[in-house]
């Protein structure tokens, strides 16, 4: 059993500073909270995307931090894209050593748009997506359109879940949208960039870092359960485009290993980077039925004041994504909420929360779980 003994992370937003630079604010963040130092760390498990684009020309990143903590320690570093940061947490929970320091860290708005776009692609497939332009926004714009068709969902619904994280995150200081309102109608009017994906359904490009560490000796809030799980690269190669597998095998290992079902989760952060992606989750993870996850935004289960808060933090959509500190910082904010620090956006009684994180269009899913001790 491994417990959370320290969370940190930086504020995700467009300052223009080295990897390093924001690396080393959340991993001190972390140690600082968790009552360690760098001596009393045993291995680092880092997510980094090593961006082509990045200015830095600094690869081989796991031995660059080698250099930073002056010790010579197992550093691994695990490249699952946007799904890095859940993908770091589950390889070090299967690492045989006490105290272990994860982090994820990324650069991304060093180049044009249209450059981080194409860097991006190259998580989707060569020669059907990439070579046809089927950029990200595309794929989920035409998982969307299946979910509409086949179970009556639709563009309302994604506008409310926009609206509902874009609340969360005026109140999240760490959020890239923190006091700035988002109305329901500057969503529903803002460009559309897919159909039926507008420009507010999509999530945010942030630059950040964000880090845990993780013991074998008791704190207040352990971790429960730990699921991995990989698919098909491209949503049309699978049975069914508005099922993604990965996240239904990764949370089904989670549930048994943490010995609990959806009914009993309190609160959950869910990889937003589509609004469509958080609603299918909501299905995937078990938290309604098939064709019927709209309902839980159209009633209010999701929001802050609901039975099931999703994305506290303000989620990918407006906390910010930045690739490969994302999935650690799911686990920052559900610490903080489990340990009542969030303030005005805290939930009440909150013992047990999910953290959802998917690597390109549901290609590699983990999905963790943390309860209150």
């Amino acid at each position: 059993m491994h417990y959370i003994k320290g969370v940190g992370m930086t504020k995700f937003d467009i300052e223009n500073r080295n990897s390093m630079d924001f690396a080393e604010d959340a991993i001190m963040l972390a140690l600082d909270d968790s009552g360690l130092n760098i001596d009393d760390l045993d291995a680092v498990v880092v997510a980094n995307s090593d961006n082509a684009f990045n200015p830095e020309r600094q690869r081989h990143f796991n031995s660059f931090l080698s250099s930073f903590f002056r010790r010579r320690m197992p550093i691994i570093r695990t490249p699952a894209v946007c799904g890095g940061g859940g993908v770091a947490l589950w390889t070090a929970l299967r690492l045989n050593y006490n105290n272990m320091l994860i982090l994820g860290t990324d650069r991304l708005l060093t180049a044009p748009s249209e450059l981080v776009t194409d860097q991006i692609l190259e998580a989707a497939d060569r020669i059907y997506e990439q070579s046809e332009g089927m950029i990200f926004p595309a794929q989920n714009a035409l998982v969307a359109q299946q979910h509409f068709m086949r179970y009556g969902s639709n563009s309302d619904d994604l506008a409310l879940i926009a609206l509902k994280n874009h609340e969360n995150a005026f109140l999240n200081p760490k959020a890239m949208f923190y006091g700035k309102k988002v109305s329901l109608e500057k969503i529903k009017s803002s460009p559309v960039v897919a159909s039926p994906l507008r420009l507010f359904d999509c999530s945010i490009t942030v630059n950040g870092a964000a880090a845990c560490v993780i013991s074998k000796d008791k704190t207040n809030i352990k971790i429960s359960g730990s699921g991995l799980a990989v698919d098909y690269m491209a949503t049309f190669e699978r049975d069914d485009m508005v099922t993604w597998t990965a996240i239904k095998n990764a949370a089904d290992a989670a549930y048994k290993q943490a010995n609990l079902k959806p009914k009993d989760i309190d609160l959950a952060e869910i990889h937003d980077a589509f609004t469509i992606v958080e609603l299918v989750s909501y299905e995937d993870l078990g938290f309604a039925e098939k064709g019927h996850g709209q309902e839980l935004i159209r009633d209010g289960t999701v929001k802050l004041d609901g039975k099931l808060p999703v994305n506290t933090s303000g989620g990918l959509k407006a906390k910010g994504h930045p690739i490969s500190p994302t999935g650690v910082a799911q686990i920052v904010e559900l610490t903080e909420q489990l340990r009542g620090e969030s303030k005005e956006r805290q939930v009440s009684n909150a013992k047990i929360g999910l953290a959802q994180n998917i690597g390109g269009a549901g290609g590699t899913v983990s999905v963790h779980i943390v309860e209150r001790c």
